[in-house]
């Protein structure tokens, strides 16, 4: 069946249709959760939510654009609902921000995991802004839009979020140095 077949099949409530598109779609879809949220089981009820959005919104998909790219959005959306009820935000002044760079140098000496195990641990703040803005390519006016915040304190989330990553690694290759002396 063809992935316009499945949706207009999806749009009927075809059940058959939906699990199909669930087991299409949902490992790329729990790696989305996964960023967004605080561990593994909250990643997999935000997943089921996001599904259920899903199927129940699926009739606003007009066919314009990436389908993968629609089901990605109504996913971090979904995932994102609980933040924004729960003033995880900092109110800052803008003019108190300074942005930063993560310069990852010698990458050999970092896995991958250990990134995304560094990333996961930092406060809900500063991790939501961090994958929105740098994983997923969000401006800081469509973060602040998403989660009901400024401009400026996304901004200033990113720069500490940047800020607590760079210590964490600086930390980290101090650790592996001192071990290999």
């Amino acid at each position: 069946m063809s992935l316009d077949q499945l949706i207009h099949n999806c749009k009927i409530n075809d059940t058959k249709a939906q699990s199909e598109l669930y087991k299409l779609f949902s490992s790329k879809l729990f790696s989305v959760c996964l960023k967004y949220s605080r561990n593994y089981a909250e990643a997999e009820d935000n997943l089921q939510d996001a599904f259920i959005t899903i199927f129940k919104k699926i009739g606003q998909y007009k066919n314009k654009g990436s389908f993968e790219g629609w089901l990605k959005r109504v996913t971090i959306n979904t995932a994102l609902q609980c933040y924004r009820t729960q003033g995880v935000f900092d109110i800052v002044n803008e003019d108190l921000i300074k942005d930063e760079a993560i310069i990852v140098e010698d990458e050999d000496d970092i896995s991958i995991d250990y990134l995304l195990q560094i990333i996961q641990e930092l406060p809900d703040r500063y991790r939501l802004v961090f994958n929105l803005y740098v994983m997923d390519g969000y401006s800081h006016r469509d973060i602040a839009e998403m989660l009901k915040i400024t401009t400026g304190t996304s901004k200033s989330n990113l720069a500490r979020a940047r800020h607590t990553l760079k210590d964490k690694i600086t930390e980290y290759k101090m650790e592996l140095n001192s071990q290999s002396l």
